[in-house]
């Protein structure tokens, strides 16, 4: 007599794991922190000026990340850059009643490209994960001032462009949930400082002796929300094929 043979028992459930290579994208708001100051000096009546301007740009943020991730039983190790574009822009005005026979400062500040290289360390749930997050960030900065001194004798006005590209340091933290063995979403938040920018304004449009200088910290806090893909660092074992 022939018996017959029983199926083989399904395979077990695939274990979920965070290590892998992931791209994605993110979007949210920023701000700046950190007054723009500014010091100068009228030769004509020898008065000396300063004044702060709430030169802190603010708008959305996003753009793109890769990374990768290696989880060791509950703690994952791992390394993203991002890349963003921005509509960070601000418009300040400071006005001076001694300098230059009654002055204004205008300062239009904006903010189009940053990005960063981080580290990241997070202790996960299974497909909840909480992790912090720091390294180096670089961005672009642009400032267009307009000085005007109409009751100045003769009247001047002076308009000065800087642009620079800097590089400080970020950290935050986040947290990450997969909807699938392959996409999870993510919400962040980062405080990044860009260093002191230090101006020396205006020089060739001023009056002879005269001088306007600034200086501000460039600082920023930013929110972000995003979603991830992960691909596979190995592909999964090959099913084992029962002879008979």
């Amino acid at each position: 007599m022939a018996a017959d043979l029983l199926p083989p028992p399904p395979p077990p459930p695939s274990i979920f794991t965070w290590t892998g290579v992931y791209v994605g994208g993110q979007i949210g708001y920023a701000w700046g922190a950190g007054n723009f100051n500014t010091t100068g000096f009228d030769p004509v009546t020898g008065a000396f000026v300063s004044g702060t301007l709430d030169n802190n740009p603010n708008g959305a943020i996003g753009g793109a990340h890769v990374g990768a991730q290696y989880q060791i039983n509950q703690w994952v190790l791992g390394l993203e850059g991002s890349v963003d574009g921005t509509s960070l822009t601000n418009t300040a005005v400071a006005a001076f009643p001694s300098a230059f026979g009654g002055s204004s400062l205008s300062a239009q500040t904006s903010a189009d490209v940053q990005g960063s290289i981080r580290g990241k360390v997070g202790f996960a749930w299974d497909r909840l994960l909480i992790y912090a997050t720091g390294g180096v960030a670089f961005g672009g900065f642009s400032t267009n001032f307009i000085l005007s001194a109409q009751n100045h004798a003769p009247p001047f006005y002076a308009s000065d462009y800087t642009s620079s590209t800097r590089v400080g340091w970020t950290v935050g933290g986040g947290i990450q949930y997969a909807l699938l063995d392959h996409w999870w979403v993510f919400a962040e938040y980062r405080f990044t400082d860009f260093g002191t920018l230090n101006d020396s304004l205006l020089a060739v449009e001023l009056p002879v002796g005269a001088f306007f200088n600034g200086n501000r910290r460039l600082q920023e806090n930013q929110v972000q929300v995003g979603f991830s893909y992960r691909f596979d660092l190995m592909p999964p074992p090959a099913p084992i094929v029962a002879k008979y």
